[in-house]
């Protein structure tokens, strides 16, 4: 009768001879499977159970942490990419621009609302069903000749973008800044609905303000110097009220008000529950927004 064999292979490659055992579920394991450990060797599919039974670190708002803004840096890029098109094609800002209600001419120009229009006129803007206008426009911006800003324009919303965006999406994680600016944005872009539905207006200043607002909330609930942070949020307030007179200070009110009702949401959301009323305040301030531009958008029809 022939001895019983003693030679042990790795539960991964069975042709492998090896003498050591995984210490967590004591399989053995060659010299490619071994992963250290504090004590001896695991095999990968230790790691990666214990991987997933590691909490995970978060921010003060529950977000996950991250060391590269990645949605900032998409962010602008985005705007970059859309104001390249917008020097290539310049009929795309009267295309994609934030407007609620227009007139189309046959002969091809833009003229100003009328409910009751000549034949060959058509609506355009929300009110004529471009819904998209309400978070496209926040993505371009004035051509470089136009405005009393020109260049200027994106030049100074994405300084401004660069600096408040990698903090804040820092402070807040990745998916609740993105939610911030989306609503932000929108936030800006309704209030121009329902203020001056006749306007063409373009630009990130709405989501920009409403990152603003985020900062001071954020700031205030950090307990970070309140010196810094008061002078930060009288100079948004002081620019909100110079720049009326030569932009559109509906959105960035609008921006402003949708960036405190969602970052303060974030901020003081119970911590038992601070997922869920974190996306219930989310939800809850898109469904006005929405029912806010449905209902306009009727009226003016």
């Amino acid at each position: 009768m022939e001895p019983e064999s003693t030679v042990t292979t790795c539960y991964r490659h069975t042709k492998v001879e090896c003498h050591v055992r995984c210490t967590r579920c004591d399989r053995y394991i060659c010299p490619d499977c071994m992963r250290e450990a504090a004590v001896g060797h695991h095999c990968p599919e230790c790691v990666r159970e214990g991987a997933r039974s590691v909490r995970q670190a978060r921010t003060a708002f529950g977000g996950r942490i991250t060391t590269v803004p990645a949605v900032t840096y998409a962010l602008l890029a985005l705007n970059v990419l859309a104001y390249v098109a917008e020097l290539v094609r310049p009929e795309i800002v009267d295309r994609f621009g934030m407007l609620g209600a227009g007139l189309a001419g046959p002969d091809g120009g833009h003229y100003v609302w009328q409910a009751v229009h000549p034949p060959g006129f058509s609506a355009e803007g929300v009110v004529g069903g471009e819904w998209y206008r309400l978070l496209t426009g926040a993505f371009l911006h004035l051509p470089p000749t136009e405005g009393t800003f020109g260049i200027l324009h994106i030049v100074m919303n994405m300084a401004m973008l660069w600096n408040l965006g990698r903090q804040t999406e820092a402070q807040l994680g990745p998916l609740r800044f993105a939610a911030l600016y989306l609503m932000s944005a929108l936030g800006g872009s309704v209030l121009v609905l329902l203020l001056a539905p006749d306007s063409l207006t373009v630009g990130a200043s709405g989501a920009l303000f409403g990152l603003g607002a985020a900062y001071y909330v954020v700031s205030r609930r950090l307990g970070a110097d309140l010196n810094q942070v008061n002078r930060f949020m009288a100079g948004l307030l002081l620019w909100l009220l110079i720049s009326a007179g030569l932009t559109s200070w509906q959105g960035h009110l609008g921006g402003l008000l949708a960036g405190l009702a969602v970052t303060a949401a974030y901020a003081y959301a119970p911590r038992a529950r601070r997922s869920w009323v974190q996306a219930g305040a989310c939800a809850g301030l898109l469904a006005l927004l929405v029912a806010l531009a449905v209902w306009k958008a009727a009226a003016l029809a």
